[in-house]
């Protein structure tokens, strides 16, 4: 007998005509309300920066632009020099994501699968600082980078300060795991029996079956490196390194408001159209529960 599904609202009701009218209502309003909630934000940024400074600044604000200028985003990509700062983000954010995924893969693989000793220890270390703030870790990091133990070196203005510090990330680690652990041991034993070693065995076997969740991890890795703030802003105090996001901040006093928007923009930009090429293998991955035998 198969299990009934428990929903919010019951099928019998679903099966009257009252009842699909106040269904279909209400999941279209809720539609329009989260579509006008993503949406306005993205056209009023997209529409301020085409207008004048006098225009954006004024109140009440004006809905449309009265007079269109579409050149000020070439304006504020000349003037601002934000080629410079767009490679310096595409550094951070590309770096950040290879360790992440050199370091986190390997470490979420060997607790799932290779079982070390005290490996439930090691993960509830690591789920701890999933419990602090992340400004109550901010000294402690910024003090190792500025003397990296063992080696004594000062990673201050150098990239490196982003990527170290982004591998350590224990929400990452976990969801690879959760996701491993799905991975039938059976395939494992099998490679095993044809003379793969451990790195062989998640290099042929593991990887190929985990690309929904490798392609969710990457888009996080990207996302929270290209957007960050706090931790550049210490690490990077030379401003021909810093990305888009320190830069904007400290030039936002002397820019023009319009010329200022326009950087903002085109600084989302390559978010959005990350998350609109890869919008396929996200859900996938957020919706990956388990893998057949």
């Amino acid at each position: 007998m198969a299990a009934s599904t428990r929903t919010l609202v019951r099928p019998a009701v679903l099966r009257t005509r009252k009842g699909r009218l106040i269904y279909w209502s209400v999941l279209a309003l809720a539609l329009a309300l989260f579509t006008v909630a993503f949406l306005v934000p993205l056209y009023w940024a997209a529409t301020g920066a085409m207008k004048s400074p006098t225009e954006l600044a004024q109140n009440p604000p004006t809905y449309v632009p009265s007079e269109w200028h579409p050149e000020n985003y070439a304006r504020a990509w000349r003037e601002m020099d934000l080629t410079r700062y767009f490679l310096n983000t595409v550094l951070l954010a590309g770096g950040a994501w290879l360790i992440q995924l050199a370091v986190q893969v390997p470490a979420a693989y060997a607790l799932s699968k290779l079982r070390p000793r005290f490996g439930n220890v090691v993960l509830g270390l690591m789920l701890v600082t999933l419990m602090m703030p992340a400004t109550a870790l901010l000294v402690p990091v910024y003090l190792t980078v500025v003397d990296v133990p063992l080696i004594n070196r000062n990673l201050i203005n150098s990239p490196s300060a982003v990527w170290l510090p982004a591998a350590a990330n224990a929400f990452n680690i976990y969801i690879l795991k959760n996701f491993f652990d799905r991975v039938p041991d059976e395939l494992l034993d099998a490679a095993r029996i044809d003379g793969a070693g451990p790195f062989g065995t998640m290099w042929r076997i593991v990887l190929p079956l985990s690309r929904p969740i490798l392609a969710v991890v990457s888009i996080l890795s990207v996302v929270t490196a290209w957007k960050d703030f706090l931790w550049p802003l210490l690490v990077l105090p030379d401003p021909a390194r810093q990305p888009l996001s320190v830069f904007l901040q400290r030039v936002a006093q002397d820019t023009p408001l319009n010329s200022l928007v326009a950087g903002l923009v085109m600084a989302s930009l390559p978010l959005i159209a990350l998350f609109l090429v890869f919008q396929r293998q996200i859900v996938a991955g957020l919706g990956a529960g388990s893998l057949k035998g």
